[in-house]
């Protein structure tokens, strides 16, 4: 039995824990507070209420074992919380941090160690989840060192996430909590931790308090977010009922921002800087000093300005320092104008690329709270006027929530901002300290109910939506499977709707959810259909699987959809069979793999009427009966492709997919001629490519990677081998790391025979060095120390070979902006400002290819931990105007843009299938 109730507030910037103690009368003690032990100074340890979220990985003999002492024996040794934050601020580029927005960025591996975020090769890094598994990890050990009898795993524990979080976010916060060794817990959203405090502090007198109030904004920005939630009051014979009735989109829009701004701000006034911009490991470090400095002059008792001092590297750490001077008067100005203008109710979010992404963080593209407050509402607008019965659709409260909000200047601007849309002042609910608000707000919640607190009620806080394969063509339609509102562990089933499950087969479904109601309409309902082009609807991960069901003679299962919100507070999916309800499948969400197919090719009604067209064609050249077609026949099949589906480049993505599947089942008959195996290869490895984006593309190269280690059938056969590698080049985005090393081993091997040396291993497909080139190009997720080896071999090859590709391929290798890979995998920025200076050395009239590797290699990306120095990408974009290149590749060189048609394809050497978006353009920028 639970002895303790406790809340935890994992965030951005600070840890916090809070319980209550439970008697065995169901009564419970008071919330309290838990000091977290933790060093404060190397061997030295301090128990505070704040547990500062940052994690410092120490270079080797950096600190002693007796400096990382802690009261327990520790797994590891690690250094988290104060001192690590202290370190951060003295050391570049070995402080993890944000790891909490990490979590919610898509765009990367958040399974992968990739934090710090832009710092060296040699030091250790740690993936989001593990950096978020630390912090909890440390406070288990901190309690139990305190409760021996009373394990925190044991305990009721609340875990706290914003209430924007996705599935995806929500369910890698569980893995951490599990990795922490906390398995079983319930998560709730932070605004409503915010309310519950407020609702426990007061729970005596919540009548009188409330009188008045019918609506309240949550409005909570921490260090990586900004969460806002609406919550309707309704008080019936003195009893207060709440309902959270509206939550925001997710905005990675908080404190960090604004201490990314102030060192900016720091950054152009450092004495006597004469090295240009900072490195991303020194920007980091400057941050965490601009962040202490905003904390001074916006608190109570400013000064009228404060130093930010850089400390010198190296050798130079005290006399290599430098200085810059904030004042009280432009950090508010830069903060509060900058991040809470006064604007009017129907103002607009900006769309231009403002948000602030140094870090490689997608920080919100229009960095003003108010906007999106006045967004947010403005989404609400139905359900704000009906609970308030109000002209303005403004709440009449206004409860804040955050350290951004210690700052009086920040609450008073929100306040007076919110009170000239709704034409009178808004009542401001007291938080009397936002640091731990969350984490206690967290334990009111496991008490609700039994300590006079009133319960939240609202369910879930958006719905949910299934795609559907049916429709006219163009359309998009969903099937709603979970409404806004639904209650926790109650289980809703579409009795209505039977739908074909295959069995045995890879399957995936497709999930959008919506955080609001259309305007002027009512709520969705389970089962309702919905156009997804008529709504603000969100993607989520898919739901990809192979649904196993033993004895089973039928491919195709009758089942029925039932879903619920569990009482951890995540989505859960079961397809239910029809015939014996007790039989059911579990859907789970694929965390790792991106779904980037673009939403005009997620549903293509023609294909199958058109691959029934072309079936005929490729059964003649390749179907399982034994025919004697000559080998004129078999290269002419592409042409009557063409002429039953058109012309190649337009053929659609899903009719690309379902040529491969037809040509998967009839693989074996590749082997009949070269001239099979030619062909065979070039149409598979066109159909499927780049590998990835498409429904069940995984599951297609898992099929086609079970070819590789056999080889070729007509080895000798030089186009044979051609088409072998195209076919992997091709595909490659959908093999994992593994694969493409072992990719890899065949590249390195053909070059050392290519250059004279014996074939030993007789079963490897041979390949010349353009092949090879071309493939070794695609290979993002290598490690980046073999993506170096491979450039310097291609800067050596210059002059000797073909330029232009050695070229294409060294900008591909040493791109800034990756296709498909992880944004922790690219070469160093300082190694790739190395090959600039041998490509500045060359002709760039005489050799055309040049100028487009260099403007590649140099591309903007906005982060500073791969974008190359100021000085050199002017260098280039002056190059760039003296040889009249493209504006496209000067402006690629000077700002963030998107790349056209022209320039994708001269990147991947071909087009995209149509429909699909280059995942560096949608999810990395």
């Amino acid at each position: 039995m639970a002895r303790y109730a406790v809340g935890i507030d994992l965030g951005t910037s600070n840890t916090v824990l809070a319980y209550a103690a439970l008697g065995a009368d169901g009564q419970a003690g008071p919330v309290t507070l838990f000091d977290v032990d933790q060093l404060i100074a190397p061997g030295e340890v301090a128990a505070l209420p704040l547990l500062p979220s940052v994690r410092y990985q120490a270079g080797a003999g950096e600190l002693a074992d007796a400096d990382l002492q802690l009261p327990w024996a520790a797994a590891e040794p690690m250094v988290v919380g104060t001192l690590a934050r202290k370190l951060g601020a003295q050391v570049p580029g070995r402080l993890v941090a944000s790891a909490k927005s990490w979590l919610s960025h898509a765009g990367v591996d958040r399974m992968a160690s990739i934090l710090p975020w832009g710092s060296a090769p040699d030091v250790p890094k740690v993936s989001p989840v593990d950096a978020s598994a630390s912090y909890l990890r440390h406070l288990r050990s901190a309690w139990n060192h305190r409760f021996p009898d009373d394990p925190l795993e044991q305990q009721d524990l609340v875990l706290t996430v914003p209430a924007s979080f996705d599935e995806a976010a929500r369910a890698l916060t569980l893995a951490a909590a599990r990795a922490a060794g906390l398995p079983a817990l319930r998560l709730l959203e932070e605004p409503q931790a915010v309310f519950y405090d407020w609702l426990q502090r007061h729970r005596a007198t919540l009548a009188s308090e409330l009188a008045g109030t019918r609506l309240v904004l949550v409005c909570d920005v921490g260090g990586g977010t900004t969460d806002l939630s609406l919550i309707k009051v309704e008080l019936r014979d003195g009893h207060a009922s709440v309902t959270r009735i509206g939550v925001g989109n997710h905005l990675m829009l908080g404190g960090d921002n604004m201490d990314t701004a102030l060192a900016h701000l720091a950054e152009s006034r450092l004495a006597g800087d004469s090295a240009g911009r900072l490195s991303a490991s020194r920007l980091s470090q400057l941050v965490e000093r601009c962040r202490a400095a905003k904390e001074q002059l916006l608190a109570a008792d400013a000064p009228d300005q404060v130093n930010v001092t850089l400390l010198g590297a190296g050798a130079r750490l005290i006399g290599g320092a430098r200085s810059a001077t904030l004042t009280r008067e432009e950090v508010e100005r830069l903060i509060v104008d900058g991040f809470l203008p006064q604007v009017d109710a129907g103002a607009p979010l900006l769309q231009r690329r403002a948000g602030i992404v140094e870090f490689g963080l997608p920080y919100a593209r229009d960095p003003a709270i108010t906007r999106h407050v006045a967004d947010f509402l403005r989404r609400h607008a139905d359900a704000v006027r009906e609970a308030t019965a109000g002209a303005a659709p403004v709440p009449d409260t206004l409860l804040l929530n955050g350290g951004v909000f210690r700052a009086s200047a920040l609450a008073e601007r929100l306040e007076q901002t919110l009170g000239a849309w709704r034409g009178a002042p808004l009542r401001v609910l007291h938080n009397d300290d936002p640091d731990v608000a969350v984490a206690r707000g967290a334990v009111a919640y496991a008490l609700a109910g039994v300590s006079g607190t009133p319960k939240i009620g609202g369910g879930a806080a958006r719905s949910y939506f299934l795609l559907l394969d049916e429709g006219k063509r163009g359309a998009r339609r969903a099937i709603c499977i979970l409404p806004r509102g639904s209650e926790a562990g109650h289980e809703l089933r579409l009795d209505a709707q039977n739908f074909a499950l295959r069995v045995g087969e890879p399957v995936r479904f497709h999930l959008f959810t919506s955080n609001a109601d259309a305007a002027g309409r009512a709520p969705f309902a389970l089962g309702e259909l919905v156009d997804l082009d008529d709504g603000d609807f969100a993607r989520l991960p898919p739901i990809a699987m192979v649904l196993r069901a033993p004895g089973r003679t039928r491919r195709e299962v009758p089942v029925q959809l039932a879903s619920a919100l569990t009482e951890v507070g995540t989505l859960e999916m079961h397809c239910v069979s029809v015939d014996d309800a007790a039989e059911r499948w579990l859907l789970e969400f694929d965390l790792r793999q991106h779904d980037d197919v673009g939403d005009e090719a997620l549903d293509d009604g023609g294909a199958a009427a058109r691959l029934a067209l072309a079936l005929p064609n490729i059964e003649r050249i390749f179907g399982a009966k034994a025919q004697q077609v000559p080998a004129k026949e078999v290269k002419q099949l592409r042409a009557q492709l063409e002429q039953v589906l058109g012309e190649r480049a337009n053929w659609s993505t899903p009719l690309l997919r379902q040529l491969f599947d037809a040509l998967w089942l009839r693989a074996k008959a590749r082997r009949r001629s070269p001239e099979h195996e030619r062909l065979w290869l070039n149409l598979a490895g066109f159909c499927l490519r780049p590998g990835f984006g498409f429904a069940l593309d995984d599951w297609r190269l898992q099929q086609l990677w079970t070819l590789f280690e056999a080889g070729v059938a007509h080895g000798a056969d030089k186009q044979v081998q051609a088409e072998w590698w195209t076919l992997w080049r091709r595909v490659a985005g959908g093999l994992d790391a593994e694969q493409q090393r072992r990719l890899l081993d065949d590249f390195a091997a053909n070059l050392q025979i290519n250059e004279g040396g014996d074939d030993d291993t007789g079963a490897l497909v041979r390949g010349s060095d353009d092949d090879m080139l071309r493939l070794g190009a695609s290979l993002e997720r290598i490690p980046p120390a073999f993506k170096v080896e491979i450039g310097e071999w291609l800067l050596a090859r210059l002059g000797k070979a073909n330029d232009a590709l050695t070229l294409w391929a060294l900008g591909r290798i040493g791109a800034r902006q990756p296709f498909y890979g992880n944004l922790d995998d690219l070469v160093p920025a300082d190694v790739v400002a190395t090959w600039l200076d041998a490509i500045l050395a060359l002709d760039w009239r005489r050799l055309e290819p040049a100028a487009f590797a260099a403007a590649y290699l140099a591309r903007m990306t906005g982060d500073r931990a791969r974008d190359l120095p100021l000085a050199l990408r002017e260098t280039i974009a002056a190059r760039l105007r003296q040889v009249a290149a493209p504006a496209i590749w000067i402006r690629m060189v000077e700002e963030v843009v998107a790349l056209d048609e022209a320039t994708e394809r001269r990147v991947l050497g071909e087009t995209l299938p149509p429909g699909l978006k280059l995942i560096g353009e949608t999810l990395k920028s």
